[in-house]
């Protein structure tokens, strides 16, 4: 198994972060309450799945940094709000 890269890293942080503060999401907008959906998406974002390929990470991986820069997760926008 290849070892995940620092960007990886901080991007499962991130998700584990918002699914434990209950602002994680699923695809259809309903919240996450199960650990193992909140990892499951956290390495699909991170691109560090075992189900994608790898040429599939790496577009996951830069579409959640395109993601993160442009202020669209879920704590970004929480923090917008207040």
């Amino acid at each position: 198994m290849p070892k995940e890269s620092a960007d990886q890293k901080e991007v499962v942080e991130r998700v584990m972060h918002e699914y434990k503060h209950g602002e994680l999401e699923s695809g259809s907008g309903k919240p996450v309450k199960s650990r193992k959906q909140a990892v499951a998406i956290a390495l699909n974002e991170a691109g560090a799945s075992n189900q994608n390929s790898p040429q599939k990470n790496r577009e996951n991986l830069r579409h959640t940094k395109k993601k993160e820069r442009e202020g669209k997760t879920a704590k970004q926008q929480k923090e917008g709000q207040l």
